[in-house]
């Protein structure tokens, strides 16, 4: 059984419409087989469904039918005793959960010769056009694309309609530990959070920061105040000369600005002081004494 169909894939990408009315729209059969042979797309980048939204689009299935064809790709197997046929589903994860959930027995679909490549470009734009992924998800289908596909961030950027820097910036969510990143799908911090993390390089600063991002549920701008924090300046890490040029800029801030913590440290590789203030008098007696020095 099949019936015309006329949009198409480009139904399902809302930034590829067509406003020449004279050009013929691409005429496509849709055909209705049985829900157990169409099996999920192994390149779905979503890895988690909304429960409350499965079940709103069941509903309306239920009432209604599924108003869009997924679309597959046709497979034939040799089995002992035949042939078998199964369908990879390439767009429509989410219609063929919530028909499962609905209970039925057949879905109308689209066929289409699809290799792997066009598999998880197709479901990554579905997705990111039509429903955001969690930064996660993103972040990995951004690197299946460059591992298994040699895509290039701009390539990838022109893709899903974003600059290259905002491809690049995600993938580095993947360099964060295994704790922060879980966080990341489970909705606990943010991607703006992630941000933030990584301002400190180190793993074990980075967990930190995350620790205290969610026992003070701060957001992403006291987050980012936080991981400034951690950038300062550690003697440590520098060598003796530079601890003793900080030291001796140190002193001589405390003696100008008559103050008695006074910290020099760097961040993004450049110099910074940081004033610290015991009382509130002493912030304006500073204030003070800077208004009435000769410029």
């Amino acid at each position: 059984m099949k019936q015309i169909f006329g949009k198409g894939i480009e139904s399902l990408i809302p930034n590829k419409t067509n406003n020449n009315k004279d050009v013929p729209i691409r005429q496509e059969a849709i055909f209705f087989v049985e829900i157990e042979k169409v099996k999920s797309n192994p390149f779905q980048p979503r890895k988690e469904f909304d429960s409350n939204g499965l079940q709103a689009l069941s509903d309306s299935i239920g009432e209604y039918g599924v108003l869009q064809p997924l679309i597959v790709t046709k497979r034939s197997m040799d089995v002992t005793g035949g042939r078998i046929v199964e369908y990879q589903l390439i767009a429509g994860e989410r219609r063929l959960l919530a028909s499962k959930m609905t209970g039925l027995k057949q879905v109308p679909v689209i066929i289409r010769q699809s290799n792997d490549k066009e598999k998880l470009e197709i479901a990554l734009i579905e997705n990111v056009q039509r429903s955001d992924l969690n930064p996660m998800e993103k972040a990995e289908a951004y690197k299946r694309l460059e591992q298994e596909f040699n895509f290039g961030h701009q390539e990838i950027a022109k893709m899903v309609g974003v600059s290259r820097p905002v491809i690049s910036n995600a993938l580095r969510i993947l360099d964060l530990p295994e704790e922060i990143k879980q966080a990341v799908r489970d909705k606990r911090i943010t991607e703006g959070h992630t941000r933030a993390i990584l301002m400190a390089k180190e793993p074990e600063k980075q967990k930190d920061l995350f620790s205290k991002i969610v026992r003070d549920g701060l957001n992403v701008r006291e987050a980012e105040g936080a991981a400034q924090k951690l950038k300062v300046w550690q003697p440590k890490a520098k060598t003796a000369q530079f601890i003793e040029d900080f030291k001796h800029l140190e002193q001589k801030a405390k003696e100008i600005f008559k103050v008695k913590r006074i910290k020099f440290g760097t961040e993004i590789n450049k110099p910074k002081l940081t004033i610290y203030f015991d009382s509130k008098e002493e912030a304006e007696n500073l204030l003070k004494g800077l208004e009435t020095r000769e410029v």
